[in-house]
């Protein structure tokens, strides 16, 4: 007890406070202020560019489980506080299910879990190849170069979320602009992610309120109508819903496209082995989701409800606690050999898509488009090769995300 309590006083002494602005952008390479903390100090304290105070940063994956699962760490309870950030405006809302903790959480969970049932999925997936083939239809054409960012990892998941939700074409560019502007982290952005928020909600609650006037077979329809017993989403929580899903719809998997296509075409050995068994294309992807750090520094915290004692450290009520997804992917006492790209490791869940009450509930249709992407990419250019020096790409640098801005490709 001596030794945790010597512990908690040196990492609250303000010199071992760490500056995190979790800006690192170097093509895919894993951030060493990240992987220090999860070796050297995995219950760390930090100070980020926006919000007041400070936070506790948790990086190892047993300890990312338990703040992700033990109901004394609250998302909602960070509602009204500036807390500790990377964006200059929170991305999140008061009626997102991102905020809200079990059991009102499991009540929304499970009403839009109905939009995403294995069945719901697999049907979704004859339409997903249609896009895909379409937009492969349009790079072929296009000839030899070609960029695979913007013929096909932009457009498809924006593309597949639009349909899914039934949102017209014409309003398609406008809804990704605004996305994209509220992901920003430069200061000098606030008024337009403020602006961008509100105009994003303005335009779900008109939509939305319009599917319940009158319901079709789309994904907001089905929420719209989705009963968990006698309840159904109130307007309020129907377009935020709404919104949430267009953002997180698509953001991840973007980015993820283009991220997973580099790493294979700047490792021709694996390409060739998925292109002599295409059988092994599912547990790549999962292996790749794992290994590719798709964003930068951390998401939404929570706070502590109580006192609680977390690798050896001692947090107090009311602290802000972040986790590491990254981290946790990384995390050697989880899996061997952590920092290699492995597609024939064991089956261990990663946690890209989160975890505990806030796993996307998205995951199965995102997992789905990688699949059938580059099940279909990897068969009609059995030849696919980068048109460039991997050095040369150019990667993205304001936003949280990490990914190449374009990514030429020959055949």
């Amino acid at each position: 007890m001596e030794n945790t309590s010597v512990q908690h006083a040196s990492v609250q002494d303000k010199e071992t406070v760490r500056s995190c602005p979790f800006d690192f952008a170097q093509q895919l390479e894993f951030d060493p202020q990240l992987k220090e903390l999860l070796t050297e100090e995995p219950v760390s304290r930090i100070r980020m560019a926006y919000g007041e105070g400070e936070a506790w940063l948790v990086t190892r994956y047993e300890d990312v489980r338990t703040v992700t699962t033990d109901r004394r760490f609250s998302r909602s309870a960070v509602l009204g506080r500036d807390f500790p950030r990377m964006t200059p405006e929170p991305i999140v809302q008061a009626e997102s299910i991102n905020l809200m903790d079990p059991p009102a959480s499991s009540r929304l969970r499970s009403l839009v879990a109905k939009s995403f049932t294995p069945r719901r999925v697999e049907q979704m997936r004859e339409g997903t190849q249609r896009v895909v083939d379409r937009l492969l239809d349009g790079m072929e054409d296009e000839g030899s170069p070609a960029d695979f960012v913007a013929r096909v990892s932009s457009p498809l998941p924006l593309i597949t979320i639009c349909e899914a939700l039934d949102i017209p074409e014409v309003d398609r560019p406008w809804l990704r602009a605004h996305a994209l502007t509220m992901m920003n982290v430069g200061a000098a952005g606030k008024e337009d992610a403020v602006r961008a928020k509100a105009e994003l909600r303005g335009y779900f609650t008109e939509l939305t309120a319009e599917r319940r006037r009158s319901p079709g077979q789309d994904l907001i329809s089905t929420l719209a109508t989705a009963r968990d017993g006698d309840e159904l989403l109130d307007d309020k929580e129907l377009a935020v819903m709404a919104m949430v899903l267009l953002i997180t719809g698509q953001d991840t998997t973007t980015y993820e496209l283009g991220n997973i296509a580099y790493t294979l075409l700047t490792r021709p050995q694996l390409l060739k082995t998925l292109q002599a068994e295409p059988e092994r294309l599912p547990r790549t992807i999962e292996e790749l989701l794992r290994y590719i750090p798709f964003r930068k520094g951390v998401g939404i915290p929570r706070i502590a409800l109580e006192d609680v004692e977390l690798g050896g450290v001692a947090i107090k009520a009311g602290d802000v606690v972040h986790v590491s997804y990254l981290t946790a992917n990384r995390d050697s006492a989880k899996f061997d050999r952590p920092d290699e790209l492995d597609p024939d490791r064991p089956s261990i869940p990663h946690m890209t898509f989160g975890w505990g009450a806030h796993h996307c509930l998205g995951a199965p249709l995102a997992t789905m488009e990688l699949e059938v992407a580059f099940a279909t990419l990897l068969a009609r250019f059995p030849a696919l090769r980068l048109d460039a020096e991997p050095e040369d790409i150019r990667w993205n640098t304001t936003s949280i995300w990490r990914y190449p801005l374009a990514l030429p490709v020959t055949w």
